[in-house]
């Protein structure tokens, strides 16, 4: 299981929507790693001009690289943490994560990053567990 969720939060799930807000607490408690690491590139990227920032450092272990991808293949959590940090998250391998504007989609340099050339750049053997 990939969420810690309390049976508060369950319960109310179970008898209609839950507070977005409430998702995002449980994501943060539940996988710190990948909470912290989108955090932090929303924060460099509000604090700069630039068009995205990225991680491009490797998690420390397994469990945080596990955390990482649980984070970002779920559509439901992703969207919430883009939400939440007013970010457009893209993902190149297991731990190449860049947030940009929203107003970025679509435009060359977002393109630029999600292309399958860029895929294909972004490999090393390194890379192949992961």
């Amino acid at each position: 299981m990939s969420l810690d969720v309390s049976p508060k939060l369950l319960a109310e799930a179970e008898h209609g929507d839950i507070r977005e807000a409430d998702f995002v607490d449980t994501v943060r408690a539940s996988l710190p790693y990948a909470y912290n690491l989108i955090a932090d590139l929303a924060t460099e990227l509000s604090d700069s001009t630039q068009e995205f920032t990225d991680n491009q450092t490797p998690p420390p272990s397994e469990q945080e690289r596990g955390q990482l991808l649980r984070a970002l293949a779920s559509d439901a959590i992703r969207g919430s943490l883009e939400r939440h940090f007013g970010v457009a998250l893209a993902f190149q391998n297991c731990h190449r994560v860049a947030a940009f504007r929203p107003g970025a989609l679509g435009g060359e340099t977002y393109a630029r990053f999600t292309s399958v050339r860029a895929q294909v750049l972004n490999q090393s053997p390194e890379f192949r567990d992961c």
